[in-house]
């Protein structure tokens, strides 16, 4: 889990009281910076849609006054032409807006200078699918972070032939915006309901890796649907054409960062139909319950698994100690289905766009030097984006091979 979620709500409740009842928008200076996301390396043009989905079987468990637990996805998937087609912003405007409320404090970003709105992804909204059966790759991000973080990594694949659906898991991200109001949800963007690191209370991130695998199993559940011809989406809104026949659910692979990778290798073991998985420097086990004890394994480290499991970390974890507990017994399973990986002079958010946007913030004098390294480490985006990106496909290309 990020433990810099501990002051994300104090940081809101103070910009909110700062502006007045919420009204927070400003109007973006014209000489703002625009950060740029690395482009995708593969021989696939990609489209990009956003489902809203809506599981009825469960009550949000942060929000006691939803009786439903809500879902917003992205899925990214190779398309047949982008002619017409607008490319994609990394994230909304109103997304964009709860981001610097939120996001941009913890991680020591710019609370000026930066127009987080306007980086342009490398997709292109509603473009049609191929219509042809593609593997599939989940991705759930870190404690605290939005789906929107994950693009660049998410876009590397899918233009390698891979259809890739990148979660939120609302009252856990940072924000997560929806398609509109409902009789029990009056906004439209909802924020991270965190008070502290829910590592720091066993009970609380134990309801939050719960959470997370519960929304990971309904997602898959709804691409099944979608792969059968319907429309999962709580709206009925239009779907790209033929994207439902460029599902793949005999191949689905499952990736995710922190909290997310935490929620990947436990997933995997909980439910068969994922038969590949990576974890992004997550733990494998439940924060202690005292001082001088050790926390309970997570059943995939206690037991193992009998599908591949790539474990990618750095060197610049600042909690190596406690992770490596549950790593170490990860990788003691008989099995042999685990591997570990290290991505050295790194840090923990180098596996996100974090890696691609901290140094253009440093070169710009918009992020210090100590601040950039604390977020992604000394490694320069050159190196440390194709190094992510080589160890995630190569992964997924051997277990579950695009083409």
């Amino acid at each position: 889990m990020d433990r810099r979620t501990v002051t994300k709500s104090a940081v809101l409740a103070a910009a909110l009281l700062v502006a007045g009842g919420g009204q927070v928008a400003q109007a973006q200076a014209a000489d703002d910076v625009t950060l740029r996301l690395p482009g995708p390396t593969g021989p696939h043009r990609i489209g990009v849609t956003t489902l809203y989905l809506v599981d009825r079987s469960r009550r949000d468990p942060w929000k006691p006054t939803i009786p439903v637990r809500e879902v917003m996805v992205t899925v990214f998937y190779p398309t047949r032409t982008v002619r017409g087609y607008p490319v994609a912003p990394q994230m909304t405007e109103a997304a964009a807006e709860l981001f610097k409320q939120i996001d941009v404090p913890v991680h020591h970003l710019p609370t000026s200078g930066v127009n987080w709105a306007a980086t342009r992804a490398h997709s292109h909204m509603g473009a049609p699918a191929q219509a042809v059966r593609r593997p599939v790759l989940l991705y759930s991000p870190g404690g605290g972070d939005p789906r929107t973080m994950g693009t660049g990594l998410a876009e590397e694949l899918a233009g390698q032939g891979y259809v890739v659906v990148t979660i939120d898991h609302p009252g856990d991200a940072g924000e997560v915006e929806f398609p509109g109001t409902t009789a029990y949800r009056d906004e439209v963007l909802r924020e991270t309901v965190f008070r502290s690191d829910p590592r720091a209370d066993p009970e609380l991130f134990r309801t939050a890796i719960d959470t997370r695998i519960a929304d990971t199993r309904f997602v898959l559940d709804q691409l099944a649907v979608l792969a059968a011809g319907r429309n999962p989406d709580a709206e009925g809104r239009a779907l790209p054409e033929h994207l439902g026949r460029a599902l793949d659910l005999r191949r689905v692979g499952i990736y995710g960062h922190s909290a997310g990778g935490t929620t990947a290798a436990e997933t995997m073991y909980e439910d068969r139909r994922i038969a590949a998985a990576i974890n992004l420097e997550g733990y494998l086990d439940y924060p202690p319950d005292g001082p001088c004890q050790e926390g309970k394994l997570f059943p995939v480290a206690r037991y193992g698994v009998d599908r591949p499991l790539l474990l990618l970390g750095t060197d610049g974890f600042p909690h190596k100690e406690a992770l490596e507990r549950s790593w170490s017994a990860m990788l003691a399973h008989p099995q042999g289905c685990t591997r570990r990986r290290q991505l050295n002079n790194a840090a923990h958010w180098v596996f996100t766009d974090y890696a691609a946007m901290a140094p253009q913030l440093q070169a710009a004098g918009l992020m210090t030097a100590a601040n950039r390294i604390e977020l992604v480490g000394t490694i320069g985006p050159d190196a440390s984006v194709p190094a992510v990106r080589n160890h995630v496909l190569s992964f997924f290309d051997r277990h579950l091979p695009s083409h």
